[in-house]
């Protein structure tokens, strides 16, 4: 579960940096008089701005399924421990053989 916040953190802060630099674009183009210049700038803020109150509505929505699925994997393995262990067995066996193969 901590690992997730982690992640998520993590992820918050790279899309916290884009904007920054997103934004610092803006600013650096800010006295530029063509015309594509401004239609991108316009299209970039926007962009932004949509961008911004999505992440929002998906942060939360992603850390609930999040926390959703940590608690149901640990409710699987404290269940079935024996299956588990016998599931994870096969698949590293199966990737064993897949990445061994040239």
């Amino acid at each position: 579960m901590e690992e997730t916040q982690s992640n998520t953190q993590r992820m918050s802060a790279e899309l916290h940096e884009i904007m920054r630099h997103a934004q610092a674009l803006l600013e650096a183009t800010g006295g530029e008089l063509d015309e594509q210049v401004k239609k991108a700038r316009q299209a970039l803020s926007e962009s932004m701005d949509k961008a911004k109150d999505r992440y929002g509505e998906y942060g939360h929505k992603f850390l609930d399924t999040c926390k959703s699925a940590a608690t149901d994997a640990d409710k699987v393995v404290k269940d079935k421990p024996y299956h588990v262990i016998g599931g994870t067995f096969i698949v590293g066996l199966l990737l064993g053989w897949i990445l061994s193969r040239k």
